[in-house]
């Protein structure tokens, strides 16, 4: 009966270590994709169009006689 009882958490253990690695690489993908992500946002933001002109530039128009 002993032996049953180690084969078991022989079992459980391995199929522990399996989750956990699959768990990890996962995570690993997942981080890889948002880095990714980040750098495609950081490019576009660097290439944007031009700047807006100020508001109020050429609104107002002052006149002396």
């Amino acid at each position: 009966m002993n032996a049953v009882n180690v084969a078991a958490l022989s079992v459980a253990m391995s199929n522990h270590q399996v989750r956990e690695s699959a768990g990890l690489a996962i995570m690993n993908k997942s981080m890889g994709v948002m880095e990714q992500q980040s750098q495609q946002l950081m490019d576009m933001l660097k290439t944007s169009g031009p700047e807006a002109p100020h508001p109020s530039l050429g609104k107002l128009v002052d006149f002396q006689a």
